[in-house]
């Protein structure tokens, strides 16, 4: 068992808590095999802390584990796969293990749109107009899954046949989807190409812990959060302040200064987040007027199978050489030779220090 599956399933695991273990570890095997001061030597300092987790991985069922994995077919990406997202790679504290269903692809323009449960007419109207025009612009829209907003984000962008994303506070296991009146609306957002995905293993329950939790998730996947509604306290806010935290945009859409849910849109506004009142204004804000026309170039045969294997692992974000020799499991002077070829073609270009990007 990979040991980042296994250790999503102690509670009280953190990303800082993972990678001490990680780094002292090299596999599952040896962490199960540890002894409490082989722990505390890692940097556990907590002793109570430490034989909980002793006695929880004592009596971990890794058979039953792998057995729910392959029944409800989840696999899980972790930050040395591929398909890992890159922005949520730069946030503070990233997921060290995504519990996926679906496909989860390193998408490089995703769009979160987040409201409230509580939905007015308008909220409605607005977050199914403007997410009509993100997925006809090629914008892959990221969001909760919860009631209200975020469910009409989901359901407008597979009417529109575009891909959309949700992060779950709870497992994704088919019976742990929350809410479960979205149960329905998760399998077609699998069934159409997108993913549900959660870093809780399979099984765990929500609480109001997990929730802002993975709000995180949501705006570090993502250019930026766009709240449509919202109330003074919202969840919607929480991810919105994630998205400040973590150097991306925050996009709202004005409202009835009487409005009980345009409160939250209304006072982001007054902070500075970026007005919307149609899509092209996300759109100049991200650079992204030609993103159909990069996501048409982007689908283009390669010239070759090398230059397939290689734009499988290029994205708009920087990659050195040695992590596209190491991904492609190629020699170096093949990778070096082609990249200079595709550069030539105007497929990608050199940013210096041995990294490149796709320029299209």
């Amino acid at each position: 068992m990979r040991k980042e599956v296994a250790l999503s399933y102690f509670t009280k695991m953190t990303y800082k808590r993972y990678s001490q273990l990680a780094g002292a570890f090299s596999s599952w095997d040896e962490i199960r095999e540890a002894q409490f001061n082989n722990i505390k030597d890692v940097g556990w300092t907590d002793e109570n802390l430490i034989n909980q987790f002793l006695l929880w991985k004592d009596e971990l069922d890794e058979e039953k584990i792998n057995k729910i994995l392959t029944q409800e077919q989840i696999t899980c990406v972790t930050q040395d796969d591929k398909n890992y997202p890159d922005s949520l790679k730069q946030i503070y504290d990233p997921p060290f293990c995504l519990f996926v269903r679906g496909e989860l692809k390193p998408d490089d323009f995703c769009l979160a749109v987040v409201g409230t449960r509580k939905y007015s007419t308008y909220g409605k109207q607005i977050t199914e107009e403007l997410v009509s025009g993100l997925t006809n612009a090629g914008i892959t829209v990221v969001s909760g899954l919860a009631l209200g907003i975020d469910g009409f984000a989901h359901s407008t962008t597979l009417q529109n046949q575009g891909r959309t994303v949700a992060i779950l506070g709870s497992g994704i296991d088919k019976q742990h989807i929350y809410p479960s009146a979205h149960k329905t609306l998760a399998n077609k957002i699998i069934e159409s190409g997108g993913a549900v995905i959660s870093e809780y293993p399979p099984g765990a329950i929500p609480s109001r812990f997990t929730f802002p939790r993975r709000n995180r998730i949501i705006a570090g996947m993502s250019l930026g959060v766009l709240v449509t509604e919202a109330g003074e306290i919202s969840g919607a806010l929480i991810t919105a302040q994630y998205a400040l935290d973590n150097n991306r945009e925050v996009f709202t859409v004005p409202h009835n200064i009487t409005s009980q849910t345009g409160i939250g849109p209304n006072n982001l506004l007054k902070f500075g987040a970026h007005l919307v009142t149609n899509i092209e204004d996300i759109i100049e804000v991200l650079n992204l007027q030609d993103l159909k026309l990069y996501v048409t170039n982007k689908e283009i045969i390669p010239d070759s199978p090398i230059e397939a294997k290689l734009l499988e692992i290029l994205s708009r974000e920087p990659v050195h050489v040695d992590n596209l020799i190491k991904n492609s499991n190629l020699d170096s002077a093949t990778v070096n030779s082609t990249l200079t070829l595709m550069e030539m073609k105007g497929k990608i270009k050199n940013l210096g220090g041995m990294k490149y990007i796709l320029t299209r």
